[in-house]
């Protein structure tokens, strides 16, 4: 009897249904296409043993001019430099009380310390860090006092507590003996307030649209979390998160120093007090705030955008002798984001899409409008690759190329279907250049963390897709592998060996694909397939014997479902495993099955460690089994 090959398409079609998408595969886990073909897609292994606190939503590599290798952090509670494998805390300081104004209260039995500081200005899980302290008298002593301490309640506006521990990280109960207050000497040091993880929504007055509700009650809205933007001036670092304070980190002075105000710079003069967005242009070296306060005032201007002299970080004060100045864009309600074009620099507000060019003084920066009636996710759903800008909108795809047009999808409605709309501010992009994709993480409906991808290829003009949760992605020529973030605090190389080696001990990744439905034959009668000749490669295996699973999913129509059991006296899936590499790879080449349908659906799947692979072309021999009745 002869064999049919049953070959696919590349990409994914869920615009279809399973048997209209004949042709085309309809589901993918950790799978990429090259050349046309299906490979399981690069583990992963974490950078170091090393964790950071908070979840990181933003990641920046640069190289200091000691080429010094360094990736920024940015979390909702910290934000560090990366160097090695170690996290260096950079977290600039609020404020530093004066001697004596901080005072703790301890009670017999418990580890809850109070402590009083008038109008201190922090939140929970703010971090500070006393010093000066003498103990108390009993289990609480100075050592246990002067350290860092994460906030756990607020009482008030002046006082709050702390949960005491040793320099370990360990409990440590008050005794009858702890009666003393810290002594005059104790100083308080607050970094900037934490964010929150994600977006929250919250009930109540001044919460939700004006209006919206019966008078004197309180609407629903969503406290946004917090999102850092980051950029280099030189080998330092410019750094903000939205709606807060522009900072500034020297890299001559080490990654032990923490970022300052750039308004305590020598030289400063109308810093913006509060922006969105920070950004450095590659064209003469202007450094940018996006959704800012004018100057004059201290209210956050969401569609203005000002940039400070040229070569000079500290000058925001537009003067006749120098070439700082601001811009307000007209269509939207906020800039969303920014980013360094060939070119120009690119600006998404929330309706629509913006070209900065340097014209040169007077008018120093001029905007042209690109597009209208667009949408954009996120402050990070966007990326720039292939000099071509991709993002994700709020319920398609688009793409800049100089004109901005939809990017066809054939995954679309998959992913808008099943998207937690609320959680939209987490959804990120980042590109992978060794094998030609975009990637956008996102959560799916219910999902408060990112669970789920979807990638495009860009050189193959095809989408697919699977579940894998990262917080943030960052794509750099200064690392061997692009680098993402974990929400348990760590850094992980992407496209590292073939296993999930997050935790340190290499765990298999679970890889599949499956075809939509196809017809045996005409479709007109049954089909009784008895062998199948598989069409695999393991190069790239670790595992001695690699082995993956292929299976034929039966079906009398395309609307029955798939038999169960799929097969008679038979079997409807088989292992494929390798059994030599040389001098020619050689693997399971015959699989004897016994499946009997009209249509049929060809999933490949593996689940073992140390396992790699790429799908050819299967064939399958077949024979008339009866027409329909």
């Amino acid at each position: 009897m002869p064999y049919k090959k049953i070959q696919f398409k590349s990409g994914v079609d869920r615009e279809n249904t399973r048997y209209a998408a004949e042709g085309s595969w309809y589901e993918t886990e950790k799978v990429r296409f090259r050349r046309g073909l299906p490979q399981k897609i690069g583990g992963w292994e974490r950078l170091s043993a090393n964790t950071y606190l908070g979840v990181a939503r933003s990641l920046h590599n640069w190289a200091t001019l000691s080429l010094q290798n360094l990736v920024s952090v940015g979390t909702n509670l910290k934000y560090y430099i990366e160097r090695g494998g170690a996290y260096n805390d950079i977290t600039p300081i609020r404020a530093t009380t004066a001697a004596g104004d901080v005072t703790f209260a301890a009670v017999n039995g418990d580890a809850t310390i109070t402590i009083t500081d008038t109008a201190h200005g922090a939140v929970v899980n703010d971090f500070v860090t006393f010093s000066g302290a003498v103990s108390l008298g009993g289990n609480i002593t100075a050592a246990v006092l002067n350290q860092e301490y994460q906030i756990a309640t607020k009482v008030n506006d002046n006082s709050y507590t702390i949960e005491a521990k040793d320099t370990s990280g360990s409990t440590v109960t008050a005794s009858a003996g702890d009666s003393g207050n810290g002594g005059s000497s104790t100083v308080g040091t607050y970094q900037i307030n934490t964010g929150n993880e994600i977006e929250v929504p919250f009930t109540g007055w001044g919460a939700g649209t004006w209006s919206s509700g019966t008078w004197g009650t309180g609407g629903t809205t969503l406290a946004g979390m917090r999102l850092y933007s980051q950029a280099n001036f030189g080998e330092d670092l410019f750094f903000l998160h939205r709606n807060g304070a522009l900072f500034y980190w020297d890299a001559s002075n080490g990654v032990t120093t923490r970022g300052v105000l750039v308004s305590s710079l020598g030289g400063a003069a109308q810093v913006p007090t509060v922006a969105n967005i920070a950004f450095v242009s590659d064209v003469f070296r202007f450094a940018f705030c996006f959704g800012v306060n004018a100057v004059g005032s201290s209210a956050l201007d969401p569609m203005l955008l000002r940039w400070s002299d040229q070569e000079d970080i500290a000058d925001w004060n537009p003067t006749a002798t120098n070439q700082a100045g601001s811009l307000s864009l007209s269509e939207g309600t906020e800039i969303v984001q920014a980013i360094q074009a060939r070119q120009e620099v690119l600006v998404w507000t929330d309706a629509a899409m913006y070209g900065l060019q340097y014209l040169g003084a007077p008018l120093v920066w001029g905007a042209t409008l690109l597009g209208s009636n667009t949408t954009i996710a996120s402050p990070n759903a966007a990326v720039y690759s292939n000099n071509i800008a991709y993002w994700m909108g709020t319920s398609k795809f688009y793409y800049y190329d100089g004109t901005v047009k939809t990017l066809p999808c054939s995954v679309r409605s998959y992913v808008f279907d099943d998207f937690n709309s609320d959680q939209a501010q987490q959804v990120i992009c980042g590109s992978n250049e060794e094998f030609d994709e975009i990637w956008w993480f996102y959560c799916s409906s219910g999902v408060t963390r990112n669970d789920r991808y979807v990638v495009y290829n860009y050189v193959e003009n095809i989408w697919y897709y699977g579940t894998l949760a990262r917080s943030a992605w960052m794509d750099s020529d200064l690392r061997d592998f692009p680098i993402a973030a974990t929400f348990d605090g760590k850094l992980i190389n992407q496209e590292k060996g073939v296993d999930d080696n997050e935790t340190g001990t290499p765990a298999a990744i679970t890889a599949s694909i499956t075809s939509s439905q196809f017809d045996l034959d005409d479709g007109d009668r049954f089909m009784l397939i008895n062998k199948m000749l598989p069409d695999l490669t393991f190069e790239g295996s670790t595992a001695g014997s690699p082995s993956a699973t292929v299976s034929l999913l039966p079906l009398q129509d395309s609307g029955s479902g798939y038999y169960s059991p799929a097969s008679v006296g038979g079997s409807d899936s088989a292992a494929v495993t390798r059994t030599a590499t040389t001098p020619i790879e050689a693997f399971t080449g015959i699989v004897d099955t016994r499946v009997r349908g009209r249509q049929m659906s060809f999933k490949l799947e593996s689940t073992a460690a140390g396992v790699t692979w790429k799908l050819g072309v299967p064939r399958l021999q077949m024979r008339p089994d009866g027409r329909r009745g």
